[in-house]
């Protein structure tokens, strides 16, 4: 007879009341809850749950409670962002397919919870995310004795090709070489449960890339992610046996279950999925790891409860921002921005501790993709713009709203992703020019090579090996300067200890200095222009101002972070670095200015030769870079920017990642910012009011949450240096309580109420005199 996994043995009915003992929560967080009070047609009307790096989305249809796992870091050979499958719970008698329903995402302990009564019987099923282990706890408490059935189901139970846009979720995107698969896990029952993985084959598309790209010789020192990586997890329940397999079919996905049920009624049942990602030569080191993580979980299972707990309350106690508080008003357009700002935080905070940085296109929650675009029936492991693929000008906007925010600290995925690429990125320079710097494209692999697909497979003879061949993203280096300086901000914020992250930051500095003075002397006798500054040619604003000449958005990215540099605490920096710093600085061209309609304007570029997208990087000087802004000089030159460009005005939008919200509010325009940032925060139109997109990217579109929480934090507070601007962009007939952190390790707490600072708390209290309130 085989012997039950210890974990089994444990009992956890009593967690179910635990949440009712942490602190109870603010009035005005609670009314920030999603509640539903009937069942969802299918998994696009899903409701997201998670903590640590995991992500959940959970429905019920159909009389049965579901929900797709996603982690953090899951990538297989094509860089495929896999989810780690769905999990479908049926219970007998069955509280939900009839009676009264509601299931409800509990922000104050982070939760979902889900509510069936039919008669005198009612039952609870709980749903909950272990934020320090990778572990989900299902917990079904009932009023009279009821069967369980918990199984794992899986579309990657059979090697799978993908064609055609499919390959729009991998690295290969258009240009798949050869024919492209997703190979299958390995699924199995053990220890009378479930257990799931996939592990990475020898060959992947890191191996395609270096190859395409001309780092062959190098390819031994180049970090690879995808090398011998194994990921997966086990669904065990307590007193729960194998039951069997089954086959089915979800919307456009064939798939095959493996069952567990209840080996008797019982009024309380519970089960936990343990997930595990490791990178080991062999399935049975994984195990074997996995076998740890199950082992943690057994230990005190009421205090890991009860650190979760503390970890949300700490975090919605950090920081928030309710509109019309005390006014329930879910048909008004800002009450649902003030609301949805807190839900789109809440899915951030899913992924703090994740391996990998939480993805722009989707994060951890996304679901099938016939319910964004009918056009594409794939599997639950699509997302558009690629898994592993890192976009810069996207991946900004969803960690930028962080500082602000107070979670500094989980900007680490973020961050540690750039600092594992940092050798390659080096490489690429040394290999192609011979000269020192890291050269980070827009769009790279996290092993920091370009996207093979946007390197161009088709290449003229002789092209710079160096250069992806593309319209779009030629010359287009400058955007790892804003997780440059995002960095450095840590330290003013938060007070964070930036020196690990400064040999990263001076690498991509050395990197524009080296290569812009190595292309002017293929052009030319000189490395510099008559007086004495870098000629940026050829450069790009964005990816649409082309072939540009001193680009407006490179001369400020590398002003503002080498001004940043400098102005770090002493002890930060050598002398000679600094005196390297200052002389760098020196060489950095002013900006362009130009006249339109008899106003002075920020130029895009002093010259560029064609527009390709429908971006505004003439106004990063305002967002990202801070240049221009509420209390700097020169305010009108920026605004007229904002009014009188004519590429502005056109490009102007709310939708994805359009950041004019963010402009209007960092000028001070309260009326556009209002109107821009509402349209961005509003209900989605998804049952899901936080399920945003799929605007230019994929649903549910994380940079379109992050901008609109950029906006409205810089409608509430903007700083200058020591200078803090309360309300520079907010409306007077919007009441509003919040709380946000200010450099120097400051944060500002007011209460804003009919027209007038009602309360003002700011800490430390010495920082008080630098607050400027702009009713």
């Amino acid at each position: 007879m085989k012997r039950a996994c210890p974990l089994l043995l444990w009992c956890c009915s009593w967690l179910a009341g635990l949440s009712a003992q942490a602190q109870k929560p603010s009035p005005e967080l609670a009314a920030c809850n999603i509640t539903w009070t009937s069942a969802s047609r299918n998994a696009g009307e899903s409701m997201p749950c998670g903590g640590g790096d995991i992500g959940l989305n959970v429905w019920v249809e159909k009389g049965d409670v579901l929900f797709y796992i996603a982690r953090s870091g899951t990538f297989d050979e094509n860089n495929s962002l896999l989810k780690l499958g769905r999990v479908r719970l049926r219970l007998t008698p069955n509280p939900f397919e009839r009676g009264t329903f509601k299931q409800e995402l509990a922000l104050q302990t982070g939760d979902v919870r889900l509510t069936g009564a039919v008669g005198n019987q009612s039952v609870q099923v709980h749903i909950w995310v272990d934020v320090f282990r990778p572990v989900v706890h299902v917990e079904i408490t009932g009023s009279s004795k009821l069967s369980a059935e918990a199984s794992y189901e899986s579309w990657r139970y059979a090697d799978r090709a993908t064609k055609g846009k499919e390959n729009n979720q991998n690295s290969y995107k258009w240009a798949p070489q050869g024919n492209v698969k997703t190979r299958r896990d390995s699924i199995r029952f053990r220890n009378q449960g479930v257990e799931f993985f996939h592990q990475n084959g020898p060959q992947t598309v890191f191996d395609v890339t270096v190859q395409q790209q001309g780092l062959a010789g190098a390819k031994s020192q180049l970090y690879n992610p995808l090398h011998e990586l194994v990921f997966g997890g086990a669904l065990l329940g307590r007193n729960m046996v194998p039951a069997g397999t089954y086959a089915g079919q979800y919307l456009n996905t064939p798939y095959q279950g493996w069952k567990l049920k209840s080996r008797a009624p019982a009024r309380t049942h519970s089960m936990v999925v343990a997930l595990q990602t490791a990178t080991v030569p062999t399935a049975m080191q994984w195990q074997q790891q996995l076998q740890q993580t199950l082992l943690a979980t057994e230990q005190n299972p009421k205090a890991a409860r009860q650190r979760t707990l503390d970890w949300w309350r700490d975090y919605w106690n950090r920081s928030f921002i309710y509109i019309q508080p005390g006014k329930l008003a879910p048909q008004a357009p800002e009450w649902q921005a003030g609301r949805n700002y807190q839900l789109f935080r809440y899915m951030l905070g899913c992924n703090a501790f994740g391996t990998s940085p939480t993805k722009f296109n989707g994060g951890l929650f996304t679901y099938d993709p016939v319910l964004t675009d009918s056009t594409l029936k794939f599997t639950p492991d699509f997302r558009n713009w690629g898994g592993g693929t890192h976009t810069a000008q996207n991946q900004r906007l969803v960690y930028w709203p962080m500082l602000k925010s107070g979670d500094a600290a989980f900007m680490k995925p973020q961050f540690d992703f750039y600092l594992r690429l940092l050798r390659n990125a080096e490489l690429r320079s040394q290999t192609y020019w011979r000269h020192p710097g890291a050269c980070f494209t827009e769009q790279l692999e996290n092993f920091g090579l370009p996207n093979p697909a946007e390197y161009n497979w088709k290449r003229p003879p002789g092209f710079d090996p160096g250069m992806e061949y593309n319209a779009w993203l030629e010359y287009e280096w400058d955007t790892v300067l804003e997780f440059c300086l995002m960095m450095l901000e840590t330290e003013r914020y938060a007070g964070q200890d930036v020196a690990n992250y400064l040999p990263f930051v001076q690498s991509c500095l050395t990197f524009f200095d080296e290569h812009y003075q190595y292309l002017a002397r293929q052009r030319g006798a000189k490395a510099l222009d008559g007086e004495g500054h870098l000629v940026l040619y050829p450069g790009s604003g964005a990816e649409t101002y082309k072939m540009a000449n001193n680009s407006t958005a490179t001369i400020t990215g590398l002003r503002t972070v080498l001004t940043r540099l400098l102005a770090l605490p002493p002890a930060y920096g050598t002398p000679a670095q600094r005196e390297q710093w200052a002389a760098m600085l020196a060489r950095i061209p002013a900006i362009s200015l130009r006249e339109v309609q008899g106003h002075a304007t920020i130029a895009p570029a002093k010259s560029w030769e064609r527009i390709n997208n429908v971006e505004s990087p003439q106004l990063y000087p305002v967002f990202p870079w801070g240049i221009y802004g509420v209390g700097q000089p020169d305010l009108a030159t920026a605004i007229n920017t904002y009014r009188y460009d004519a590429d502005v005005q056109k490009f102007r939008s709310h939708v994805g990642w359009k950041q004019h919200n963010i402009f209007a509010a960092r000028l001070g325009l309260t009326d556009e910012a209002a109107e821009l940032t509402v349209g961005k925060l509003k209900d989605s139109g998804r049952r899901f009011p936080a399920f945003w997109g799929p605007g230019y990217d994929w649903a549910p579109d994380h940079n379109w949450g992050g901008s609109g929480m950029i906006g409205l934090q810089e409608m509430l507070l903007q700083t200058d240096d020591r200078k803090i601007y309360l309300l520079p962009a907010w409306p007077k007939t919007w009441d509003v309580h919040f709380k946000l952190h200010a450099p120097y390790q400051t944060t500002v707490e007011a209460t804003f109420r009919n027209g007038k600072v009602q309360e003002l708390k700011v800490l430390p209290e010495s920082r008080r005199k630098d607050v400027v309130v702009m009713e």
